[in-house]
């Protein structure tokens, strides 16, 4: 009896330490966390040891990282929701995902990506300095530039967005400079080029729905022997066809882990480049997956699509030396073998 009196007590004590442990680990707000880029950067930051809430109305990824985050399923400029999750939550650092991200669509329905990506933006900053959090990472883009005026691209480029995707990234961009002004926001503005590749092993990857990425555009068309439709090949570039810089989103996901703690430590709120300094035309990536796969693929040209500039490619230095990232992972074969890994785990 006084055994099982002293087992009891032991697991009790363990309860509490773990509950204490689980307490006093660092909150962080994912919003958009259940998405592509937001559930693997979400993944990385409970690596790290942070305690991560993920809000986000979209349950497609829900069943993968319930083991490992705290789901709240809502829009993230839900006042009552969110009022509620800073009231429990010690959350110290929002990283904010959630947005409309495609770019064609956004010249046909400029309003609502207006409303999603601006408004809501400011939904959720009020909110935040009403509960006095200062800490913000913003998932940017390289549409903020609009059509370079140099290539590679560095920070102090001109943003001219073209479309009104980059737009509302831009906006949310000054937004940003003006609240952290006013009311000590910090902040590090990510701005992509182009996400790719997944983690399979872990059942990450994109589900979009509907898909509007290139390479699991170009996976399905491989795999299922459907034509695949290349829009414009009358650019100025050496084939004639658009020119991008392509990402691994785990290299993605470290640079969102590295700026957290570059502002914890005392950084300056800036913005930075992701990418790898190297283009990828269309016609280049459809003749790699034709490799990866072991397919052949048929084309139908189109004409071009509204706000797509001719190259995007980054210059990453800022990145590289201040926050001492690296695109380790962002090979054009290690992008391409993990997300066709991942697509045919998913395809059905």
């Amino acid at each position: 009896m006084k055994n099982f009196q002293l087992l009891i007590k032991l697991l009790l004590i363990s309860l509490i330490i773990n509950v204490h442990a689980v307490e006093q680990k660092p909150t962080i707000l994912v919003t958009g966390g259940a998405g592509y880029i937001g559930s693997h950067t979400a993944f990385l930051m409970a690596q790290k040891g942070y305690n991560v809430i993920i809000l986000d109305n979209n349950p497609t990824n829900f069943n993968v990282i319930r083991i490992w985050a705290t789901i709240i399923e809502g829009d993230y400029a839900d006042e009552a929701i969110l009022h509620s999750l800073f009231s429990q939550y010690p959350i110290m650092a929002v990283m904010h995902f959630a947005g409309f991200i495609e770019v064609g669509e956004s010249v046909k329905n400029q309003l609502s990506f207006y409303e999603n990506n601006v408004s809501k933006t400011i939904t959720l900053l009020k909110v935040m300095i009403e509960h006095d959090v200062k800490t913000f990472i913003f998932s940017s883009s390289a549409a903020v530039y609009g059509t370079p005026q140099r290539v590679p691209l560095t920070e102090d480029h001109p943003r001219d967005p073209i479309n009104p995707y980059g737009k509302t990234k831009y906006v949310v961009e000054m937004m940003l400079e003006d609240v952290h002004q006013a009311h000590g926001i910090n902040f590090v503005a990510l701005r992509y080029f182009n996400a790719a590749g997944a983690l399979p092993e872990y059942n990450l990857g994109e589900r979009h729905n509907p898909e509007t990425h290139v390479i699991p555009i170009l996976l399905d068309a491989a795999h299922n022997k459907k034509p695949f439709k290349i829009f414009g090949i009358d650019y100025q570039t050496h084939d004639g066809t658009c020119v991008r810089d392509y990402l691994h989103v785990w290299d993605i996901a470290q640079a969102h882990y590295l700026s957290l703690e570059y502002l914890n430590n005392g950084g300056s709120s800036t913005f930075f480049n992701l990418g790898t300094g190297t283009g990828t035309s269309v016609h280049e990536m459809l003749k790699a997956v034709q490799q990866t796969t072991l397919s052949s693929l048929s084309i139908i040209f189109a004409d071009r699509r509204a706000g797509d500039p001719a190259v995007l490619v980054a210059d990453a230095d800022a990145a590289h030396t201040v926050l001492g990232w690296n695109a380790d992972n962002s090979s054009l074969d290690n992008i391409l073998k993990s997300a066709y890994e991942f697509y045919v785990k998913n395809r059905n």
